[in-house]
């Protein structure tokens, strides 16, 4: 008999230790070679763990278990026969039988809500694993299932899985409200852990200010809006405000380079390029990959690079190196509703942009009162190596360039065609 041992691989020089988020095998099963057996999360991504060889795996640690880089999770009886089990797979014959059975039923009532039907849908790791080797997205997948008619069976199976659902077992925040003097304890995951300890080192090791400001944002919601199709049609993306607030960031950041620097020892750091991060609400917390040389990228590079990390992000897909560096920081509360907040510096960097939800508001424009799309925005700065004058300076550059976005570029007849590209 030969026994293998799996060991928990480094995500990075600087992580010792990471949570086992889940198993993706049941102890006992037989594994292939590279199969994926387990995820884990570090402080910044997360991972997964594969066999090594061909055999019959025996689990070592429970999930939420906190483990060193390099300790033995699992180990391998190699000396075993078996096959691998595929529990995300489904069998095609099932499927097929449940779309007969569901064309043979007659419709109950006349649906009208067409494509009001959105979801996040809740889908294992090996059943993703599988729709990404299958080319499959979430969307083809909701699609699918709008197109299955639902019974009279199928609510009285809903019905019955629904009452005896234990409340015990549901994610935090699931309890029933009020009537009961229930709690409920959840382990802390490494990402929260870590997220937990640098918010409070900001605090403690920085000399944090915040100044702040407002935007009219009129002049780019009517480039966003006169423009809006073409860019679509010509690049694949839209036209949304995050590539307008990095590009002004970018250019800002040329003239008041100490916003861009950050302390190193006794000594200050400055930086040549724009590595900018972008600030994601994720499953697992918050993520912030990174943008790199963004002070290059075109408004049509930027939204497809932000939208591909972000959805990388959110299906915790998002690699340890597309999120260390940064250079800068923007992040975007206006999304959730925020008007007004003091967004925390992320270290080691020396600033971050707030970015809030846009309100129509009275303005005073050439003496008259407009009513106008207004945005408030703040800027979080580390007193020790950027003064008031320079970040409040930053601030109204960029408030200046998204109030006239021509100012991003200079010279070309058109500018605004030029700057979007199109």
């Amino acid at each position: 008999m030969s026994i293998i041992e799996i060991k928990v691989p480094s995500p990075g020089e600087s992580i010792s230790e990471v949570q086992l988020a889940n198993w993706l095998v049941g102890d006992g099963d037989f594994v292939e070679r590279d199969q994926e057996i387990a995820e884990i999360d570090s402080d910044k991504a997360t991972l997964t763990i594969s066999a090594t060889e061909d055999g019959r795996i025996k689990l070592l640690a429970g999930e939420g278990d906190t483990i060193e880089v390099g300790s033995v999770v699992a180990t391998v009886d190699t000396s075993a026969k078996g096959e691998a089990k595929k529990p995300a797979e489904v069998k095609k014959e099932e499927v097929a039988e449940k779309i007969e059975d569901k064309k043979e039923e007659k419709p109950d009532f006349d649906d009208k809500s067409g494509d009001a039907f959105q979801t996040e849908l809740n889908i294992s790791p090996l059943a993703k694993k599988i729709m990404r080797e299958k080319d499959v997205s979430e969307a083809e997948f909701i699609d699918y299932l709008k197109r299955l008619r639902f019974g009279k069976k199928d609510v009285e199976v809903f019905l019955s899985a629904k009452d005896n659902v234990n409340p015990a077992s549901q994610p935090a925040g699931t309890l029933s409200w009020g009537g009961t003097r229930d709690t409920q304890r959840k382990k802390m995951s490494m990402l929260r852990k870590k997220l937990a300890e640098r918010l409070v080192s900001v605090k403690n090791e920085t000399a944090m200010l915040t100044t702040f400001n407002e935007v009219n944002m009129t002049p780019i919601m009517d480039i966003r809006k006169k423009y809006k199709e073409t860019f679509k049609e010509k690049f694949g993306v839209s036209l949304g405000f995050m590539s307008f607030f990095t590009k002004a960031v970018t250019e800002a950041l040329q003239h008041f380079p100490a916003v861009n620097a950050m302390i190193d020892g006794d000594e200050i750091v400055y930086y040549d390029y724009a590595d900018i991060g972008i600030a994601v609400s994720s499953p697992k917390g918050l993520m912030v990959p990174v943008l790199r040389n963004a002070e290059k990228m075109t408004l049509a590079e930027i939204e497809a690079n932000i939208k591909e990390l972000a959805t990388k992000a959110r299906n915790n897909r998002i690699t340890v190196d597309e999120m260390l560096g940064g250079t800068f920081t923007i992040t975007n509360g206006g999304v959730f509703g925020s008007m007004l907040s003091t967004p925390i510096i992320n270290p080691p960097q020396s600033a971050i942009l707030g970015m809030h939800n846009i309100v129509e508001r009275p303005v005073a424009v050439n003496g008259k009162v407009e009513i106008h799309p207004v945005m408030y925005v703040a800027l979080s700065y580390d007193h020790r190596i950027i003064d008031g004058k320079e970040s409040v300076s930053f601030l109204v550059k960029v408030k200046e360039m998204l109030e006239d976005p021509a100012k991003m570029l200079f010279g070309g007849n058109d500018p605004v065609r030029e700057l979007l590209g199109v």
